[in-house]
Protein backbone atom coordinates (compact mmCIF):
# COMPACT_ATOMS: atom_id res chain seq x y z
CA UNK A 1 0.00 0.00 0.00
CA UNK A 2 1.06 3.50 -1.06
CA UNK A 3 1.54 5.83 2.34
CA UNK A 4 -0.88 8.34 2.47
CA UNK A 5 -0.19 12.05 0.94
CA UNK A 6 1.00 14.35 3.82
CA UNK A 7 -2.76 17.01 4.54
CA UNK A 8 -2.01 20.00 2.81
CA UNK A 9 -2.53 22.86 5.64
CA UNK A 10 -5.68 24.92 4.59
CA UNK A 11 -5.03 28.32 2.84
CA UNK A 12 -6.30 31.34 5.07
CA UNK A 13 -6.07 34.47 5.10
CA UNK A 14 -4.68 34.58 8.64
CA UNK A 15 -2.44 31.58 7.70
CA UNK A 16 -0.39 33.64 4.67
CA UNK A 17 2.53 35.75 5.99
CA UNK A 18 2.56 38.90 6.03
CA UNK A 19 3.60 41.16 2.92
CA UNK A 20 6.02 44.20 2.37
CA UNK A 21 3.51 46.79 3.06
CA UNK A 22 2.33 45.14 6.45
CA UNK A 23 6.27 44.78 7.18
CA UNK A 24 6.72 48.34 6.53
CA UNK A 25 3.81 49.76 8.47
CA UNK A 26 4.58 47.37 12.06
CA UNK A 27 8.55 49.25 11.35
CA UNK A 28 7.07 52.47 11.21
CA UNK A 29 4.21 52.29 14.14
CA UNK A 30 6.75 49.90 16.57
CA UNK A 31 9.11 53.17 15.66
CA UNK A 32 6.95 55.35 17.25
CA UNK A 33 5.60 53.20 20.27
CA UNK A 34 9.54 53.16 21.06
CA UNK A 35 10.07 56.73 20.40
CA UNK A 36 7.25 57.51 22.52
CA UNK A 37 7.72 55.19 25.19
CA UNK A 38 10.98 55.67 25.79
CA UNK A 39 11.00 59.08 25.65
CA UNK A 40 12.80 59.61 28.64
CA UNK A 41 15.66 57.32 27.54
CA UNK A 42 15.99 59.10 23.99
CA UNK A 43 16.05 62.82 24.81
CA UNK A 44 18.90 64.89 25.96
CA UNK A 45 16.98 67.35 27.68
CA UNK A 46 13.43 67.97 28.94
CA UNK A 47 10.81 69.29 26.58
CA UNK A 48 10.13 72.78 28.58
CA UNK A 49 13.69 73.58 28.78
CA UNK A 50 13.93 77.07 27.42
CA UNK A 51 17.81 78.32 26.39
CA UNK A 52 17.77 81.86 24.44
CA UNK A 53 21.29 81.68 23.57
CA UNK A 54 20.41 78.76 21.11
CA UNK A 55 17.79 79.32 19.54
CA UNK A 56 16.87 78.00 16.19
CA UNK A 57 20.20 75.77 16.08
CA UNK A 58 21.26 72.81 14.04
CA UNK A 59 22.07 69.27 15.08
CA UNK A 60 24.92 69.05 17.59
CA UNK A 61 26.37 67.17 20.09
CA UNK A 62 24.10 68.30 22.61
CA UNK A 63 20.57 68.32 20.39
CA UNK A 64 20.74 65.95 17.93
CA UNK A 65 17.76 67.07 15.95
CA UNK A 66 18.59 70.89 16.52
CA UNK A 67 16.71 73.83 18.78
CA UNK A 68 13.71 75.46 18.08
CA UNK A 69 12.21 78.64 18.93
CA UNK A 70 13.37 79.65 22.37
CA UNK A 71 16.26 77.24 22.50
CA UNK A 72 13.48 74.22 22.80
CA UNK A 73 15.36 70.98 21.76
CA UNK A 74 13.50 69.29 18.73
CA UNK A 75 14.35 65.95 19.44
CA UNK A 76 12.62 65.84 23.20
CA UNK A 77 9.53 67.90 21.52
CA UNK A 78 9.22 65.43 18.96
CA UNK A 79 9.77 61.96 21.54
CA UNK A 80 7.12 63.40 23.73
CA UNK A 81 4.73 64.81 21.04
CA UNK A 82 4.57 61.09 20.29
CA UNK A 83 3.26 60.83 22.91
CA UNK A 84 0.68 63.40 22.53
CA UNK A 85 -0.03 62.44 19.20
CA UNK A 86 -0.55 58.95 20.10
CA UNK A 87 -2.62 58.94 23.39
CA UNK A 88 -4.82 61.15 21.62
CA UNK A 89 -5.62 59.31 18.57
CA UNK A 90 -6.05 55.95 20.56
CA UNK A 91 -8.66 57.90 22.89
CA UNK A 92 -10.31 59.21 19.84
CA UNK A 93 -10.60 56.07 18.53
CA UNK A 94 -11.55 54.05 21.54
CA UNK A 95 -14.39 56.74 22.36
CA UNK A 96 -15.66 56.98 18.72
CA UNK A 97 -15.45 53.32 17.82
CA UNK A 98 -17.05 52.25 21.31
CA UNK A 99 -20.33 54.82 21.30
CA UNK A 100 -20.98 54.14 17.27
CA UNK A 101 -20.66 50.76 17.35
CA UNK A 102 -22.78 50.15 20.39
CA UNK A 103 -25.39 52.91 18.54
CA UNK A 104 -24.99 51.66 15.00
CA UNK A 105 -25.78 48.17 16.16
CA UNK A 106 -28.80 48.83 18.11
CA UNK A 107 -29.92 50.87 15.48
CA UNK A 108 -29.51 48.29 12.75
CA UNK A 109 -31.26 45.95 15.01
CA UNK A 110 -33.76 47.43 16.42
CA UNK A 111 -35.33 48.97 12.56
CA UNK A 112 -38.02 51.05 12.44
CA UNK A 113 -38.59 54.37 13.55
CA UNK A 114 -35.29 54.55 16.15
CA UNK A 115 -33.14 53.12 12.74
CA UNK A 116 -34.29 55.92 10.52
CA UNK A 117 -34.03 58.62 13.73
CA UNK A 118 -30.36 57.48 13.46
CA UNK A 119 -29.65 57.42 10.15
CA UNK A 120 -30.76 61.35 10.00
CA UNK A 121 -28.75 62.12 12.86
CA UNK A 122 -25.48 60.70 11.12
CA UNK A 123 -26.56 62.03 7.70
CA UNK A 124 -26.94 65.43 9.46
CA UNK A 125 -23.51 65.23 10.85
CA UNK A 126 -21.66 64.04 7.51
CA UNK A 127 -23.05 67.17 5.74
CA UNK A 128 -20.41 68.81 8.17
CA UNK A 129 -17.06 68.60 6.84
CA UNK A 130 -15.19 66.67 9.94
CA UNK A 131 -12.12 69.68 10.63
CA UNK A 132 -14.01 71.99 9.90
CA UNK A 133 -16.58 70.89 13.06
CA UNK A 134 -13.20 70.23 15.37
CA UNK A 135 -12.20 73.31 14.26
CA UNK A 136 -15.21 75.27 15.56
CA UNK A 137 -15.47 72.73 18.92
CA UNK A 138 -12.10 73.47 19.80
CA UNK A 139 -12.56 77.10 19.44
CA UNK A 140 -15.49 76.98 21.71
CA UNK A 141 -14.21 74.73 24.30
CA UNK A 142 -10.23 76.00 24.03
CA UNK A 143 -6.96 74.53 23.81
CA UNK A 144 -7.61 71.11 26.06
CA UNK A 145 -6.90 67.59 25.76
CA UNK A 146 -10.67 66.35 26.52
CA UNK A 147 -11.88 68.93 24.56
CA UNK A 148 -9.71 68.02 21.49
CA UNK A 149 -10.82 64.16 22.05
CA UNK A 150 -14.51 65.22 22.32
CA UNK A 151 -13.83 67.04 18.92
CA UNK A 152 -12.50 64.61 17.06
CA UNK A 153 -15.19 62.01 17.71
CA UNK A 154 -17.78 64.72 17.39
CA UNK A 155 -18.04 63.30 13.46
CA UNK A 156 -15.48 60.36 13.69
CA UNK A 157 -18.05 57.84 15.53
CA UNK A 158 -20.77 58.09 12.49
CA UNK A 159 -18.21 55.90 10.14
CA UNK A 160 -18.29 52.94 12.85
CA UNK A 161 -21.96 53.57 13.39
CA UNK A 162 -22.30 53.12 9.66
CA UNK A 163 -20.47 49.86 9.66
CA UNK A 164 -22.04 48.54 12.55
CA UNK A 165 -25.53 49.14 11.07
CA UNK A 166 -24.59 47.45 7.71
CA UNK A 167 -23.30 44.28 9.49
CA UNK A 168 -25.84 43.73 11.85
CA UNK A 169 -28.86 43.64 8.94
CA UNK A 170 -26.55 41.18 7.52
CA UNK A 171 -26.53 39.33 10.87
CA UNK A 172 -29.98 39.89 12.08
CA UNK A 173 -31.74 37.10 10.00
CA UNK A 174 -28.57 34.39 10.26
CA UNK A 175 -29.56 31.42 11.58
CA UNK A 176 -27.65 31.84 14.94
CA UNK A 177 -29.69 35.32 15.85
CA UNK A 178 -33.08 33.28 15.10
CA UNK A 179 -32.15 30.51 17.26
CA UNK A 180 -31.09 33.04 20.37
CA UNK A 181 -34.32 34.69 19.53
CA UNK A 182 -36.49 31.52 19.95
CA UNK A 183 -34.53 30.61 23.12
CA UNK A 184 -36.29 33.73 24.58
CA UNK A 185 -32.98 35.98 24.31
CA UNK A 186 -33.66 39.78 24.64
CA UNK A 187 -32.59 42.07 22.51
CA UNK A 188 -30.04 43.66 24.23
CA UNK A 189 -28.42 40.28 24.85
CA UNK A 190 -28.45 38.87 21.02
CA UNK A 191 -26.49 42.69 20.29
CA UNK A 192 -24.10 42.22 23.26
CA UNK A 193 -23.53 38.77 23.41
CA UNK A 194 -24.28 37.52 19.51
CA UNK A 195 -23.38 40.42 17.13
CA UNK A 196 -20.85 42.82 18.53
CA UNK A 197 -18.45 39.95 18.46
CA UNK A 198 -18.93 39.52 14.79
CA UNK A 199 -18.23 43.15 14.22
CA UNK A 200 -14.82 42.64 16.15
CA UNK A 201 -12.96 42.01 12.44
CA UNK A 202 -14.32 45.09 10.28
CA UNK A 203 -14.66 47.47 12.97
CA UNK A 204 -10.95 46.69 14.12
CA UNK A 205 -9.94 47.27 10.51
CA UNK A 206 -11.90 51.01 10.81
CA UNK A 207 -10.09 51.72 13.94
CA UNK A 208 -6.59 50.78 12.33
CA UNK A 209 -7.32 53.86 9.80
CA UNK A 210 -9.13 55.60 12.14
CA UNK A 211 -6.04 56.18 14.12
CA UNK A 212 -3.84 57.58 11.95
CA UNK A 213 -6.49 60.03 10.90
CA UNK A 214 -7.17 61.36 14.13
CA UNK A 215 -3.43 61.59 14.44
CA UNK A 216 -3.72 63.96 11.53
CA UNK A 217 -6.44 66.18 12.56
CA UNK A 218 -4.70 66.53 15.70
CA UNK A 219 -1.83 67.70 14.19
CA UNK A 220 -3.57 69.84 11.83
CA UNK A 221 -5.57 71.37 15.05
CA UNK A 222 -2.86 71.99 16.95
CA UNK A 223 -0.69 73.86 13.94
CA UNK A 224 -3.55 76.34 13.82
CA UNK A 225 -2.95 76.52 17.54
CA UNK A 226 -6.41 75.03 18.18
CA UNK A 227 -5.02 71.94 19.97
CA UNK A 228 -3.38 71.45 22.89
CA UNK A 229 -2.79 73.37 25.37
CA UNK A 230 0.09 75.83 25.02
CA UNK A 231 3.83 74.44 26.40
CA UNK A 232 2.88 70.65 25.89
CA UNK A 233 4.47 68.85 23.04
CA UNK A 234 2.93 68.62 19.88
CA UNK A 235 4.09 67.65 16.18
CA UNK A 236 1.74 70.04 14.59
CA UNK A 237 2.65 73.35 17.06
CA UNK A 238 6.34 72.73 16.49
CA UNK A 239 5.48 72.70 12.42
CA UNK A 240 3.94 75.77 13.04
CA UNK A 241 7.30 77.16 15.03
CA UNK A 242 9.30 76.27 11.93
CA UNK A 243 7.44 77.29 9.15
CA UNK A 244 8.84 80.98 9.27
CA UNK A 245 12.18 79.19 9.15
CA UNK A 246 12.41 77.48 6.77
CA UNK A 247 15.19 78.94 5.36
CA UNK A 248 17.41 79.23 7.90
CA UNK A 249 16.13 76.20 10.05
CA UNK A 250 14.29 73.69 8.16
CA UNK A 251 14.75 71.21 10.47
CA UNK A 252 12.19 71.90 13.09
CA UNK A 253 9.32 71.91 10.35
CA UNK A 254 11.07 69.02 8.52
CA UNK A 255 11.80 66.60 10.89
CA UNK A 256 8.25 66.45 12.96
CA UNK A 257 6.18 66.74 9.83
CA UNK A 258 8.20 63.61 8.72
CA UNK A 259 7.45 62.15 12.02
CA UNK A 260 3.36 62.83 11.48
CA UNK A 261 3.68 61.77 7.51
CA UNK A 262 5.73 58.50 8.50
CA UNK A 263 3.74 57.46 11.31
CA UNK A 264 0.36 57.53 9.07
CA UNK A 265 1.85 55.60 6.40
CA UNK A 266 2.49 53.18 9.17
CA UNK A 267 -0.60 52.71 10.11
CA UNK A 268 -2.30 52.90 6.88
CA UNK A 269 0.09 49.75 5.63
CA UNK A 270 -0.76 47.84 8.58
CA UNK A 271 -4.79 48.74 8.13
CA UNK A 272 -4.51 47.63 4.80
CA UNK A 273 -2.74 44.32 5.47
CA UNK A 274 -5.88 43.91 8.15
CA UNK A 275 -8.28 44.01 6.16
CA UNK A 276 -6.78 41.96 3.50
CA UNK A 277 -6.18 39.27 6.13
CA UNK A 278 -9.74 39.56 7.87
CA UNK A 279 -11.70 39.43 3.86
CA UNK A 280 -12.87 35.83 3.73
CA UNK A 281 -12.76 36.36 -0.13
CA UNK A 282 -9.05 36.73 -0.13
Amino acid sequence: MKPAAPAMAEDTPLSRPLGSGAAIGLLLVSACAALALFAPLVVTCPPGRLDLAIAWLGPTAGHPWGTGDNGVDVLSQVAYGARVSLGIGLAAVLVSGTFGTIAGAASGYAGGLWDALAMRVIDVLLAFPGLLLAIFLTAVLGPSIPGLVLALCSTAWVGYARLARAQVLALREQGFVLAARALGAGPSRIVVRHLLPNLLGPILVQATFGLPAAILAEASLSFLGLGVPPGTPSWGALVDQGMAHLVDAPHVALIPGAAIALTVLGFNFLGDALRDRLDPRG
